[in-house]
């Protein structure tokens, strides 16, 4: 078996050392830089402020009032939806806050600096996930096609998606290593952050399942009471497994409890509040039919095609996935990602914003650039940096992130 295929899981320490992982941090900040500095000069040349379009619109307005004057807002459309701003998880604003409160910045400022070292340190944890399941060349390839996403200007913006994938990528990370503990807690963080939590939640429970299920097929089969006390494959034992369970949902639920009690609707209140934005999951029907209008015109049917390309190559790339044995936290990880974007019934054109945290797509392809000379990769990671960071000054200058 080479580097770049799967590895017997080894002992490896917390976290790669700074020094390993040098190399995709070092990449990863020369296409943010690449982002940032084409962005300020679109922006530039429309008259706008770049650092506004990163700090002072969209979710980045509904987060800084959070930290600023806490939960309670809400607006009244003419159509009868009540926006308010219970649907926003709220470490984000919670970091913001504290941020704010110990350093002369303002809420915005603060937002933008926690999303700045976010996205390093979400980086850090994909190169880290990539690295332990296939070896180090293949990680600094996941890291940079993390950055060279179309919307990868996102992970620079006030928003809680770099936040939300730097706990999701180390805590399965620390699931893949068996650190039950630190998996479990870095879950209840990112049940904190995003609704999308639920999919942290998922890969813990289920790879937790898993080891219970094979330490228990390992026992004599003259034994007919599990061991209780018996280690997972990596010496973790299972009280620990246990634990990191129940840890890792405290997060999400704890929220979602809290809303449902302030709204005065029981534990389905978060549901009513998400309603208020047209928000909700209904199998992915209202996104099947915002494809088919497009149809109706021939310019839009173009982008009908493109969007039915776009879905049929995550569904190719999940299954790339499935077909290389990715191991099973990445896998239910990305899969409950990847669902519960495509079947959100509102906020279309978020869609690929809500997929940029499901890094573990795009190991197949970084496993097939890592296969390629160094000059050829480079060539190929380049040109896409470039093109993505057009996209990304164009796309905030213009209609942006919802």
């Amino acid at each position: 078996m080479t580097d770049l295929g799967t590895r017997p899981l080894p002992t490896l320490p917390a976290f790669p050392t700074l020094r390993r992982a040098a190399p995709a941090l070092l990449g990863y900040l020369a296409v943010r830089v690449l982002g940032l500095l084409t962005l300020a000069l679109w922006s530039a040349a429309r008259d706008k402020s770049a650092y506004k379009l990163l700090t002072a619109r969209w979710d980045s307005l509904w987060y800084t009032r959070i930290a600023e004057l806490g939960y309670g807002y809400e607006v009244r459309l003419p159509n009868g939806d009540v926006h308010s701003n219970l649907a926003f998880f709220p470490l984000l604003p919670w970091l913001e806050r504290l941020l704010a409160s110990v350093t002369p910045m303002s809420y915005a400022d603060a937002g933008f600096t926690v999303s700045a070292l976010s996205s390093l340190a979400a980086a850090w944890g994909v190169f880290a996930v990539a690295d332990h399941v296939y070896g180090r060349r293949a990680g600094v390839c996941a890291v940079v096609l993390w950055a060279v996403l179309p919307v990868g200007i996102v992970q620079s913006m006030a928003y809680s998606e770099s936040l939300f994938t730097a706990l999701a990528a180390w805590s399965l990370y620390a699931v893949l290593t068996g650190r039950w503990l630190t998996a479990g807690n870095l879950a209840l963080l990112a049940g904190l952050t995003r609704p999308v939590g639920l999919a942290v939640v998922a890969a813990v429970w289920v790879t937790a399942i898993a080891s219970f299920s094979t330490s228990f097929s390992t026992l004599s089969s003259t034994s007919f009471v599990q061991d209780r006390s018996a280690p997972d494959s990596h010496g973790a034992p299972a009280w620990r497994r246990a634990l990191g369970m129940l840890i890792a949902p405290l997060g999400a639920a704890g929220y979602v409890l809290w809303v449902g009690h302030r709204t005065g609707k029981g534990p389905l209140g978060y549901l009513d509040v998400q309603a208020g934005w047209r928000n909700g999951f209904d199998g992915g029907a209202a996104f099947a039919r915002f494809v088919a209008d497009k149809f109706t015109s021939f310019p839009s049917a173009l982008a009908g095609i493109g969007l039915i390309v776009g879905v049929g190559l995550l569904i190719w790339l999940y299954v790339t996935c499935v077909r290389q044995r990715q191991p099973l936290p990445l896998l239910v990880y990305a899969g409950v990602v990847t669902l519960l974007a495509l079947c959100a019934s509102s906020y279309f054109g978020s869609k690929p914003r809500l997929l940029l945290p499901a890094f573990p797509l795009l190991l197949p392809l970084a496993l097939a650039l890592a296969r390629l000379r160094t000059p050829r990769s480079v060539l190929v990671t380049g040109v896409v940096a470039v093109a993505s960071a057009v996209y990304g000054a164009f796309w905030l200058n213009g209609s942006g992130p919802p």
